[in-house]
């Protein structure tokens, strides 16, 4: 099976939302972690109330985390960065421009794939940074061997496999403007209050 299937559904995908390119990865939370990779903030910040693991990358990544009483409705842009946590939104020519914008296509979610995400981008530099990011550091447009080209970037094994993405590109041919639940900030516990960010002290 070909990864060509990967770079059919992020063209689709694209298209579909409005951005110039889309980065195919296995997951919206690694999707958030390439990017805050890729941005290198000195700090961010992070609604109290949204997932678990968006907060807790914070930790992984040793970024000092600062938390806000934001009020968000579809998605919300983590603070200092140009990252947009889309996890829950889902719309035709939604991308906003100049954004690294994450989706998940989690089971739960408008386009259910069972697992992945993906990152709309605006540049060709953003795109072939995280897609080899995502891809162990690889040039997948390379014909060359890996093992004999040059690996720029580190890479971190969050790329989507071909057999979902196929399955993307099914589906999102199939797709209509759904009417969905909208999501936001009230869907979520406040993450502030638990144990593990309570006793750490890059969280503020």
């Amino acid at each position: 099976m070909s990864f060509s299937a990967v770079k059919q559904f992020e063209s689709d995908l694209a298209q579909y939302w409005g951005s110039n390119y889309a980065v195919a990865t296995d997951c919206c939370t690694h999707a958030i972690e390439l990017c805050l990779r890729y941005v290198e903030p000195d700090y961010i910040s992070i609604p109290k109330h949204t997932y678990i693991s968006i907060p807790q990358l914070a930790h992984k990544l040793y970024i000092e985390c600062h938390w806000m009483d934001t009020q968000w409705t579809d998605y919300y842009e983590i603070g200092n960065t140009n990252i947009l946590d889309s996890a829950v939104y889902w719309k035709r020519d939604g991308y906003v421009q100049n954004s690294l914008q994450c989706l998940s296509f989690q089971f739960k979610k408008p386009l259910n794939l069972g697992r992945g995400g993906a990152i709309l981008c605006s540049t060709k530099d953003q795109y072939n940074a995280l897609k080899a990011m995502a891809y162990d550091g690889r040039d997948q447009n390379s014909t060359v061997y890996w093992g004999e080209q040059d690996i720029k970037h580190m890479g971190y094994h969050y790329y989507m496999t071909p057999e979902t993405a196929i399955e993307g590109i099914r589906r999102l041919t199939k797709s209509h403007e759904r009417v969905n639940k909208q999501w936001c900030w009230q869907d979520y516990p406040d993450c502030s209050q638990f144990s593990c960010f309570a006793d750490a002290d890059i969280y503020e």
